[in-house]
């Protein structure tokens, strides 16, 4: 495991795999660098693939007030000890915090995307707020469980479910990545795709979703694809949210290789 350090000299633990090409993968909500392992071993023979801890997580340091444009901040540096420009893919949140970076001048080559979470169509923002605040509210008063309980229940997890989570011995490394879910959610802004941000992105992109997934995480992979010029939309089949590394693997060598 290596550390650079960021602009605000946070330090962000990362790993270095393979040689090739720099690719560098984002994980999202409720993840450390450990969980892009699999996928990373699986490209290793192709690319220089760097997993890493975003700030908050796992073995990286914390520097508060959080602000987006620090995360942005370490993955330049992230990218930097990758040797750059690298490619980037971001899944979930990841994958939004992935068009900031490439949309800020970052030295990204090509940039894919796995279900960037933005809601679009219709929605009612006051749900939305009434999330943010709930979710302050509990990190505030250190409940850490109630509010992994809420971003589960958010997602879409039943009460049974959760209840499962509770047992599970993975449930403290949950409750340890509890405060980051903020994070997550200031990256996600207003939750509808950035279009005046995505249009700054001037790599390839692609953009994909699981073909097992709820509509409303295709829909907004669309509207995130029909927003970038010339960018590539598509659906991997057999997947959700949580999307299998062997299933996306062969998917970004066709991409990113030339």
């Amino acid at each position: 495991m290596d550390t650079v350090v960021s602009r605000d000299g946070t330090p962000i633990a990362c790993e270095v795999r393979g040689e090739g090409p720099a690719l560098v993968l984002v994980g999202g909500a409720m993840t450390t660098g450990e969980h892009a392992a699999p996928l990373a071993g699986l490209l290793a023979d192709a690319f220089t693939v760097v997993t890493y801890d975003r700030r908050g997580r796992g073995r990286s340091g914390d520097t508060r007030p959080y602000a987006v444009h620090r995360e942005v901040e370490d993955l330049a540096e992230v990218i930097r000890a990758a040797g750059g420009p690298a490619a980037l893919y971001g899944v979930s949140s990841g994958a939004a915090l992935v068009l900031r970076a490439a949309s800020a001048g970052l030295e990204v080559s090509r940039v894919a995307l796995y279900e960037p979470p933005f809601t679009v169509g219709g929605t009612d923002p006051s749900r939305r707020a009434a999330y943010r605040s709930r979710l302050v509210a509990l990190l505030a008063a250190d409940d850490r469980g109630g509010a992994v309980e809420l971003f589960m229940t958010r997602i879409g997890l039943t009460a049974e479910m959760i209840a499962g989570a509770r047992r599970s011995p993975a449930w403290p490394g949950l409750q340890a990545l509890a405060p980051t879910l903020a994070y997550d959610d200031e990256v996600l802004g207003d939750g509808a795709p950035p279009l005046d941000r995505i249009a700054l992105v001037r790599v390839p992109v692609l953009v994909m979703a699981g073909a097992a997934s709820p509509p409303a995480m295709t829909e907004a992979a669309r509207a995130v694809a029909g927003a970038l010029p010339g960018a590539a939309y598509r659906e991997v089949d057999g997947q959700g949210h949580d999307v299998a590394p062997g299933a996306v693997a062969a998917v970004l060598r066709e991409f990113l290789l030339p």
